[in-house]
């Protein structure tokens, strides 16, 4: 923060000096002006004591001349190099009225618009916190300084459930869910603080949260713990280990909270066991549809595409909506690269890439960010969804 206030001192300095320079300049030629009128009164004395002199018979005419001629010799002397008067219509009253105003308009323009408080923060944010309370102060205020950042808002949310307060951790997520849109992980954290604020009691908000992460994304971590939490608590054993044995499986090896939930499976089963329950094996998960795509530019094309125009990889139906299944956006830079196209990339939940047999894959290169026209196109062959190899997509022809 010192090296910001030194480089706006800095700069205000050289503002000032814009101001107050022609007003120094100004006094330095009133200075010289007054030397000059002093030098004319001195002439115009020396001349009338020459004059008396000669009334007096003490100097010859001859003499009366020569010394007027070295009196206006000695004046023209003194007043050479001297520039001519200048007259100002600021007057000097302005220049320095607004070497005054503008340092204190400068101060209270920065003070409305500007930004010191993020500027604040980023000094604060380059040390690590010393508590948990402060890291939370720290997030607190940056979410207040960017109100419009999802992102701001979901670190703060997180570090209220490591506090242990789930009621503000759910008001925030929610705030980051209407800035960022629905998105599963948001849904997954607000339904988890919900269900905590809620005192472990399940409610039609909560199950509403968890069904539509749920849905646009089946491996969504957070709601699969809570709908296990929530089950073992209201007993249903069978239903916690169904849930906990998905999330196990999203887990890579070496997770720390793989132990953790694996005691769980494992308490859930004694719990159905002594009850007389019989344990039900685990139905395997539907395997979610996905395309593997290498996606290049013909040489051709090269020349007439910028690194930043956007390309859009997709699939669609062959019969059936036009609206794209998958999607994936990148950009020219990014090419040649392989993405894979899934349901999880579905723009819309009934509209996924498992739900059409026969697709298209489409690459489009479009400068104006438009996935439904460009200016360049690579089309494939009609393929089944369920095709596993590798497919080559090249991006060759003009967009019509």
């Amino acid at each position: 923060m010192i090296d910001f206030w030194l480089a706006a001192g800095l700069l205000l300095l050289i503002a000032l000096s814009f101001l107050l320079i022609p007003v120094v300049r100004g006094r330095r030629a009133q200075r010289e002006e007054d030397r000059t009128a002093l030098n004319v009164a001195l002439y115009q004395e020396r001349v009338a004591e020459l004059q008396v002199q000669r009334e007096e018979g003490v100097l010859t005419a001859e003499q009366l001349q020569a010394g007027r001629a070295e009196a206006a010799r000695e004046l023209l002397a003194d007043t050479e190099g001297v520039a001519p008067s200048r007259t100002s219509s600021l007057g000097k009253a302005v220049p320095v009225l607004a070497a005054i105003l503008v340092p204190v308009l400068g101060l209270g323009l920065y003070v409305h618009f500007g930004a010191s408080d993020t500027v604040e923060l980023t000094r604060e944010f380059s040390t690590p916190p010393q508590s948990l309370e402060e890291m939370i102060t720290r997030l607190e205020r940056a979410a207040a300084a960017q109100p419009d950042s999802a992102e701001s808002w979901y670190f703060l949310g997180r570090a209220y459930m490591a506090q242990n307060r789930p009621a503000d951790a759910a008001k925030v997520f929610e705030r980051a869910v209407a800035l960022a849109g629905r998105q599963p992980e948001l849904l997954g954290q607000w339904a988890q603080a919900q269900y905590f604020a809620d005192h472990k009691k399940w409610s039609d908000k909560t199950q509403v949260l968890t069904d539509e992460a749920l849905k646009a994304d089946p491996k969504e971590v957070t709601s699969l713990g809570l709908l296990g939490i929530a089950a073992f608590e209201g007993k249903r054993y069978q239903e916690a280990i169904t849930y906990w044995d998905r999330l196990l499986k999203q887990l890579p090896e070496g997770d720390p909270s793989r132990e953790a939930l694996q005691g769980g499976i494992e308490r859930a089963r004694e719990q159905l066991l002594a009850s007389g329950a019989k344990v039900e094996a685990v139905p395997a998960t539907k395997a979610q549809t996905s395309i593997n795509v290498s996606v290049d530019l013909a040489d051709a094309v090269k020349a007439s595409v910028l690194p930043g125009d956007s390309v859009f990889i997709f699939a669609r139906a062959m019969s059936g909506p036009a609206a794209p299944l998958a999607v994936k956006r990148v950009t020219v830079a990014d090419l040649p690269i392989t993405v894979e196209l899934g349901d999880a990339d579905a723009m819309m939940p009934q509209l996924k890439l498992s739900n059409f047999p026969e697709v298209q894959l489409v690459a489009r290169i479009s400068r104006a960010g438009q996935p439904t026209a460009g200016e360049w196109v690579g089309r494939s062959k009609p393929l089944a969804n369920s095709t596993q190899t590798l497919q080559q997509l090249t991006i060759d022809s003009p967009d019509n």
